[in-house]
C-alpha cells in the first residue's frame, strides 16, 4: 500500500493528486522550484522539497533531483501528474530502480508512444488506423501538418500551404521541439483543417483488464494547443463511437499499457478517424470524465498502481460535461500571454463542487451534485504568474444533463467569476460557449481561428459604462457617500481616463450636481448609489449594480452579465513620455529564442524580426513599420522584461 506520495509536478494538477490523497488517506509530498516556494500545492501538502533555481531545466525536468527528493522526504511512490517528466520511460525506470512504486505505465509502454512516428508505425501494425508520415510532401499533399516527433501540447508544430514555406516551417518546428523536448526530429502529415480532435480515456489494470471510459471532444483550440474539452463527443454516430473505443482499447493492448492514458484521434468530416498519439499519463481534461462518471481518475490509477484489478466494465456516462481553460493571455493580441500579480479568482456563489468518489469505481452520488461546477486551479489571490510556466490559471467545469444546460451553466460562471489581476482569455470562453455554432457542436479544430474576430471584438458600450462606475466610485471614496459632490455654481466636468484590455481609451466626464449625475457622454444614465467599491445605475428604466475594485492603477469592475478590467490613466498625458515610432519593445517577459533578422535589413511592417518564447509558447515579433534594421539588442538566449528596447526600423522615407 501507498503511504507517502510525491507528487513529480507543481500548479493545479499537484493540487488534484493531494486533494485524493487527503480522501484516501495518504501522505503528501510537494517538489517546488525557488518561484513556486509560496505557492498553494506547497502550502497544502504534508512536507515540500526545494528543487533550486527557476526554469524548468534546473528543477521540474531533473529527475535526479526529483527522485532523491522522495528518498529524502520518505516517500514510497511518486505521481508525475502531466507535463515536465509524465511520459519520460527513464524518468519512470529511475524511480523504479530507487525502489519507489511508479503511478503509471510500465517504462517500456512510455517508451514505445515516446515517438509519435514509432507509435504510428506500431499502431497500423495492431490494426489502427493512422495518417501516414509523409516522407516527400507534394503539392496534392498539402496543407500539411509539421509537427515534432517528441513532444505535445502544440509545441514543434506548424501548419503549411505552400510547398515555398515548407522548409522555414522544418527549420523553426525543429528548433522549438529540441528546446522543449531534448529532440530536433519532427515530421509532416495530412493537415484536415475541418477535422475534429476526439480523445478516448482509458484505464488498465494488470491483470488484463482494459476501460474506454468515454471519449472527449477537444476540438475547440488556439495554437494547437487545447481550450474547451467536453465529454461525451457530441454528435457521434453510434458506430463511429464503438469503433473509437474498440481502437483506444487495441492501441493498449499492443503496448501492455497500465493505468490511466488517452488515445487520441483525428475525426474527419466523413466520419474516418485517425490515431495521433497517445498520452501515457492523465490528461489536463480529465475532469470532464470524471463529472459524467462519478469516478476519480486520480484513485483509480493509485489503487492500479497497488495491484488491484478493475471490474470488468467501467460504469455509464451520464449527463454532459464542459470544461474551459482559463489562461492569463490577451486572444485580441496574437494569444499574448500576461503575467503579474493574481489578485482574485473566485467563482461567486451559488457554487458547489462536484467530485468522484474516494474509492473511484462507482458511479459516485458526486456526479453532477449542486450546480454541477468544479474550479481546478494552482493558484490563489496573491500568487505570481511568471513567465516561466504555462498559462493556464484555472480550469472550470459544468455538468449538467444536457449539453446544452452544461454550455449555459458555464458561460454564466465564467461570466460571473471575479478574475482580477493579468489579462485573460475568460470573454472569449463565454463568447465561444455562447455561440450559436458551438450549441449546434459544429466543431473543428479551426473554430477559434475562424471566429476569432467575433470571439475577441471589443465591447465599446460595456467597457464605456465600466469606464464611468470606476470613476463614480473612485469619486466615493475619495467624497464619502454620493451624490455629494454637487456645487451651488456651475462648473467644470470632472474627467477620468481609463484603457480597456483592448487598448481603447475612455474619457469619463460628469458632474454631480442636485439635479443628480450628469454624464456628457453617458446621456440618460441615472445614478441610483455609489460607494467606493459598488455603484448602481439606471438606464432606459434598466438598473445595474457595478461591482468595483482597485489595485493601484488596475481597476476591475464586475457585473453579472461580465466584467472589464480597466487601467486608469493620468488625467493629462505627460508629454515627455514618447515612444520612437520604429523603436521594438518587447510586449511580455521571455527569452529570445531566434532571430531571422540582421541589422541592415530592409524589412517591411508586419514582417517576422525574431521569436520571443514564454509560457510554453513561441511569439513572433514583427517589424512595426517599413523601413531599414539599425538596431539589433536581441540574442537567441537573452532574458528580457516587458518594454525591453529590442530592435530598432528606422521608417521608410515617405
Amino acid at each position: 500500500m501507498i503511504t507517502n506520495l510525491l507528487v513529480a509536478n507543481r500548479g493545479e494538477i499537484a493540487r488534484r493528486v493531494f486533494r485524493t490523497c487527503r480522501e484516501l488517506g495518504i501522505a503528501t509530498t510537494a517538489v517546488h522550484s525557488d518561484p513556486d516556494a509560496g505557492a498553494p500545492h506547497v502550502r497544502e501538502a504534508d512536507a515540500a522539497v526545494r528543487l533550486p533555481g527557476a526554469a524548468p531545466a534546473d528543477t521540474y525536468l531533473r529527475a535526479d533531483l526529483i527522485v532523491g527528493a522522495a528518498l529524502a522526504a520518505g516517500a514510497d511512490a511518486v505521481h508525475p501528474g502531466y507535463g515536465f517528466l509524465s511520459e519520460s520511460a527513464e524518468f519512470a525506470r529511475a524511480v523504479l530502480d530507487a525502489g519507489l512504486v511508479w503511478v503509471g505505465p510500465l517504462p517500456a509502454a512510455i517508451a514505445a508512444m515516446g515517438s509519435k512516428t514509432a507509435a504510428k508505425r506500431l499502431m497500423a501494425e495492431a490494426g489502427v488506423p493512422v495518417l501516414g508520415a509523409l516522407t516527400e510532401p507534394a503539392e496534392a499533399d498539402l496543407p500539411l501538418l509539421v509537427k515534432a516527433a517528441a513532444g505535445g501540447g502544440g509545441r514543434g508544430m506548424r501548419v503549411v500551404r505552400s510547398l515555398a514555406d515548407l522548409p522555414g516551417a522544418l527549420a523553426a518546428a525543429r528548433a522549438e521541439a529540441a528546446r522543449a523536448f531534448g529532440s530536433d526530429e519532427v515530421f509532416c502529415e495530412r493537415y484536415l483543417p475541418a477535422g475534429r480532435h476526439v480523445e478516448v480515456q482509458l484505464l488498465a489494470d494488470a491483470h488484463g483488464t482494459v476501460w474506454a471510459v468515454g471519449d472527449r471532444d477537444c476540438s475547440l483550440q488556439r495554437r494547437h494547443q487545447k481550450v474547451i474539452e467536453e465529454a461525451p463527443a457530441p454528435g457521434l454516430p453510434a458506430g463511429v463511437r464503438a469503433e473509437l473505443h474498440a481502437a483506444a482499447r487495441a492501441a493498449a493492448r499492443a503496448i501492455d499499457y497500465t493505468g490511466a492514458g488517452t488515445a487520441e484521434f483525428l475525426l474527419a468530416e466523413d466520419g474516418r478517424f485517425f490515431f495521433l498519439e497517445m498520452n501515457t499519463r492523465l490528461q489536463v481534461e480529465h475532469p470532464v470524465t470524471e463529472a459524467v462518471t462519478g469516478l476519480d481518475l486520480v484513485a483509480l490509477q493509485l489503487a492500479v498502481a497497488e495491484g488491484a484489478a478493475l471490474p470488468p466494465e467501467p460504469p455509464a456516462s451520464r449527463g454532459h460535461a464542459i470544461e474551459a481553460r482559463l489562461y492569463a493571455e490577451d486572444p485580441a493580441r496574437d494569444w499574448q500571454p500576461a503575467t503579474g500579480t493574481l489578485h482574485r479568482l473566485e467563482l461567486t456563489l451559488p457554487y458547489q463542487e462536484f467530485t468522484g468518489t474516494g474509492a473511484g469505481t462507482g458511479a459516485g452520488a458526486g456526479a453532477g451534485a449542486g450546480t454541477g461546477l468544479r474550479l481546478d486551479s494552482g493558484v490563489a489571490a496573491g500568487s505570481e504568474i511568471t513567465p516561466h510556466y504555462d498559462a493556464m490559471l484555472a480550469k472550470v467545469i459544468a455538468w449538467a444533463p444536457t449539453r446544452a444546460a452544461a454550455a449555459r451553466r458555464l458561460a454564466d460562471a465564467l461570466a460571473r467569476a471575479r478574475v482580477h489581476g493579468p489579462a485573460t482569455n475568460r470573454e472569449l470562453l463565454v463568447r465561444a460557449l455562447r455561440h450559436p455554432a458551438f450549441l449546434a457542436a459544429e466543431l473543428h479544430t479551426g473554430f477559434l481561428t475562424e471566429h476569432t474576430a467575433e470571439l475577441t471584438a471589443p465591447d465599446t458600450k460595456g467597457a464605456d459604462r465600466a469606464a464611468l462606475a470606476a470613476a463614480l466610485a473612485d469619486a466615493a471614496g475619495r467624497r464619502g457617500a454620493l451624490p455629494s459632490g454637487w456645487r451651488n455654481l456651475p462648473s467644470q466636468p470632472q474627467l477620468k481616463r481609463y484603457r480597456a484590455e483592448d487598448g481603447t481609451e475612455s474619457a469619463v466626464r460628469y458632474r454631480l450636481t442636485r439635479a443628480g449625475l450628469l454624464a456628457e457622454d453617458h446621456p440618460g444614465v441615472e445614478l441610483v448609489e455609489a460607494a467606493p467599491d459598488r455603484v448602481v445605475l439606471s438606464e432606459d428604466g434598466l438598473r445595474r449594480t457595478y461591482h468595483v475594485t482597485r489595485y493601484g492603477d488596475r481597476v476591475h469592475v464586475d457585473t453579472p452579465a461580465g466584467s472589464a478590467a480597466l487601467t486608469a490613466l493620468p488625467r493629462f498625458p505627460d508629454p515627455t513620455v514618447r515612444t520612437d515610432p520604429g523603436a521594438l519593445l518587447a510586449p511580455m517577459p521571455g527569452t529570445v529564442a531566434r532571430v531571422v533578422a540582421a541589422v541592415g535589413d530592409t524589412v517591411t511592417a508586419g514582417q517576422p524580426l525574431l521569436v520571443l518564447e514564454a509560457m510554453k509558447m513561441e511569439h513572433r515579433i514583427a517589424a512595426p513599420t517599413d523601413g531599414t534594421l539599425v538596431e539589433l539588442r536581441a540574442a537567441p538566449g537573452r532574458q528580457v522584461e516587458t518594454g525591453t528596447l529590442l530592435a530598432v526600423v528606422q521608417p521608410t522615407e515617405a
